[in-house]
């Protein structure tokens, strides 16, 4: 019988974990890999680049935080003539990457492709046409429609988004276009399962959670992984997701915990609820914490609002804005998401079933 796990699960088994451990950056997910498993997730990740149009000519450079970067750099090694990775932050860091390495090929987020080609009209006055990029590969989030379309045009490049795991970063299946379906690497690793329970997603239900089942992996084989992620049902194609469902909530491509947001204010005198908000105005996802008070003495209170800053940014690597609440609450909350994008449907399935 399969063990239907979350990432919740996986960052249980942390410290009993063996091999290389592929950790969020806040270790809220550990995916062990063995020798073998990390020789297949590089082959599947390189085959994604080559469906990309990557080739042996190639020069690649990865955006992408870890553990993803990590892993895409090394397959895209083993595929083109050329990899680096670079990481995620600084636009004016990646233009000078790309330009001194004389890349051929990005590998970014959806977001940090179309703030890196904002800045380059906006702030650098630079043609996008002049990096000679031949090719972008899009991973890591749910991008906003028409994004490869866009991307496409102005670069003059072949766009291509890839599926990746949420829990590793490695490629699960691609697409070349917004309307067409996701295209496996290898049968049988992805699927579709039902929001409220541990089952095959009903093709009339409307929504379905993207699932990974990786029968080959050296100790996760028996076990069905919940992404988080949501698309429609499609029949028999398994559609790009759309949104996202559960504890956790995808900002700047990195999985942010709501129970460890729960767990951090918990230890702060006062504090009665709280709700994060996240938007995407421009090219970026933009998150605030709205923080709720039980004390009228508190609201106004630097000291209060420092801690609580800090507390959040122990949490993640993401930007969060704290503001506090003007109004006060004596009655205790839940926490609560109010996100603008309309990715996160909530962080109960049972509720949306």
């Amino acid at each position: 019988m399969a063990r239907w796990l979350t990432r919740d699960d996986l960052g249980a088994a942390a410290g009993s974990a063996t091999g290389l451990l592929l950790v969020s950056p806040d270790v809220s997910s550990v995916l062990p890999l063995g020798p073998g498993d990390r020789a297949a997730a590089a082959e599947l990740t390189g085959a994604a680049l080559r469906e990309a149009g990557v080739g042996e000519r190639d020069r690649v450079v990865v955006a992408l935080a870890e553990p993803a970067g990590a892993l895409w750099t090394a397959a895209a090694a083993d595929v083109a003539a050329a990899a680096a990775s670079v990481g995620p932050r600084g636009r004016m860091r990646l233009h000078h990457a790309l330009s001194a390495l004389k890349a051929t090929t990005l590998v970014a987020t959806p977001t940090g492709a179309m703030d890196l080609l904002a800045r380059l009209h906006l702030e650098f006055l630079l043609d996008p046409l002049d990096l000679g990029l031949g090719n972008i590969v899009l991973t890591g989030e749910i991008a906003s429609k028409r994004t490869l379309g866009h991307l496409a045009g102005e670069f003059g490049a072949t766009v291509t988004e890839v599926l990746a795991s949420p829990f590793g970063g490695g490629a699960l299946a691609w697409r070349t276009a917004e309307e067409d379906p996701l295209k496996p690497l290898v049968d049988g690793l992805l699927g579709t399962a039902a929001l409220a329970r541990d089952d095959a997603a009903d093709p009339a239900a409307g929504l379905a959670e993207l699932v990974v089942t990786p029968h080959a992996h050296s100790t996760l084989g028996d076990a069905v992984l919940r992404t988080g992620l949501v698309a429609g049902t499609a029949g028999s194609a398994i559609p790009a997701p759309a949104h996202t469902v559960g504890e956790h909530v995808l900002v700047r491509g990195v999985w942010l915990a709501l129970p460890r947001i729960d767990r951090a204010l918990a230890k702060i005198d006062g504090v009665t609820g709280w709700e994060l908000a996240v938007s995407r105005h421009g090219t970026l996802d933009t998150a605030v914490l709205t923080v709720t008070f039980g004390r009228e003495s508190l609201v106004g209170n630097p000291m209060w609002k420092a801690r609580i800053e800090q507390s959040v940014r122990a949490l993640t690597p993401v930007s969060i804005a704290v503001e506090i609440a003007p109004e006060v609450s004596e009655t205790a909350t839940p926490g609560t998401v109010a996100d603008a994008r309309g990715h996160h449907l909530g962080r109960d399935r049972s509720a949306l079933a």
